[in-house]
């Protein structure tokens, strides 16, 4: 297995939440190793936040750059991408800025193990990119106040029905708090 060219890979050179993406807990060819991890470059050969970003200047992620943020994230700034995880390149950037890439890595550890839980306990084989929209986009303890709530009336439940108790309060959470949890298209 090659080296990973980075340490971290749950978190995008650029800020994308790689550690909630569907990709990266996909089982099989699809499967994608996170930003800069194990045969990364086979995935996605010509990343050119990851050459610039880890390769070049030995860092984690854009915003330890002075020069962040640079040219590169000028379709960014366009604020369209169906690919959600996008939504949160520059709130995780910032958030990596003003608190550190130890303190930002540690509330997405949290996320990502809110996310397995969730993939383990309520998936119904059809829901993973809605879960992993959910952990990206909801704030952490409306995720968890949420599980909460569904755990215990659904805990004897088939997943069927804990998967639906679960997609139904947590888009109501998004509805309250004015997020949308479903792709990007263009108006």
């Amino acid at each position: 297995m090659p080296d990973s060219i980075k340490q971290y890979h749950t978190i995008g050179c650029c800020g994308i939440d790689c550690g909630l993406c569907p990709r990266y807990h996909a089982k099989g060819d699809s499967a994608c190793p996170g930003c800069g991890g194990p045969d990364f470059k086979l995935k996605h050969p010509s990343c050119g936040f990851l050459t610039c970003c880890a390769i070049k200047h030995g860092l984690e992620v854009c915003a330890e750059c002075e020069e962040f943020p640079c040219k590169r994230f000028d379709s960014e700034r366009q604020g369209y991408d169906s690919f959600v995880t996008h939504q949160q390149v520059f709130p995780n950037q910032a958030a990596i800025k003003s608190e550190g890439l130890c303190c930002f890595l540690e509330k997405q550890h949290q996320r990502i193990g809110i996310l397995k839980h969730y993939l383990e306990h309520y998936d119904d084989g059809r829901s993973k990119g809605f879960f992993c929209l959910a952990t990206a986009l909801l704030p952490i303890e409306h995720l968890i106040k949420t599980e909460r709530e569904v755990g215990q009336t659904a805990h004897t439940a088939d997943v069927q029905s804990r998967c639906k108790a679960l997609r139904t309060q947590l888009e109501a959470e998004a509805d309250n708090l004015g997020i949308e949890l479903k792709l990007r298209t263009k108006a």
